[in-house]
């Protein structure tokens, strides 16, 4: 049996901190917040379940500036794989076609040596920014390369070779791509 002293301690440090984590999301939200990028980190590093399920709905929220900023504070956590899910779920949202650079740069922030196929895809479907940005991610990140992420990546490319977005940029993905998948399958030969 834990003391009286003690539950009624542990009791108003978790409200305590329920109201840290309460001021950090208004001080991350606030438009006027020239430091925003300071709370949302200190809120990352405080944030429990509760607040890691309210910074993913932000991720997908309307305001991009809160969502990027929620990215943010979700990569100085442990949840980075489901954050990582909402923000690819968000880049590959067509809605957000014009907000995907933002997007693909925080990323930077994350391990990504698992999303291979994910940034590989942003590569290839992204806008203009998003596609430069991965092609950044895809020369500096050390994924884990197995025979099912080769065969997940031959799959979006022939997707992307039957249905190019933009026709003059297929023989520049091609000079680049094709040379990649080799090397990657030669590593298992």
């Amino acid at each position: 049996m834990i003391p009286l002293a003690i539950r009624v301690y542990l009791q108003n440090k978790g409200k305590r901190m329920d109201q840290d984590i309460e001021r950090l999301f208004e001080k991350m939200c606030d438009p006027n917040e020239s430091e925003a990028y300071l709370f949302a980190d200190k809120l990352g590093l405080k944030a429990d379940e509760e607040a890691k399920n309210r910074l993913i709905e932000m991720i997908k929220g309307d305001n991009w500036e809160v969502a990027y900023l929620a990215c943010r504070a979700l990569s100085k956590t442990h949840w980075q794989e489901e954050a990582l899910d909402a923000i690819f779920e968000v880049i590959f949202d067509k809605k957000n076609k014009n907000l995907q650079g933002a997007f693909v740069q925080i990323l930077e922030e994350y391990n990504l040596s698992e999303r291979f196929v994910d940034v590989f895809r942003v590569y290839l479907f992204g806008n203009f920014k998003a596609s430069t940005l991965a092609k950044d991610l895809l020369d500096q990140v050390e994924f884990e390369i197995t025979p099912r992420t080769i065969r997940k990546a031959e799959k979006h490319w022939n997707h992307y070779l039957h249905n190019p977005e933009d026709e003059g940029s297929v023989s520049i993905k091609k000079s680049e791509v094709e040379p990649m998948l080799l090397e990657m399958r030669e590593l298992f030969s």
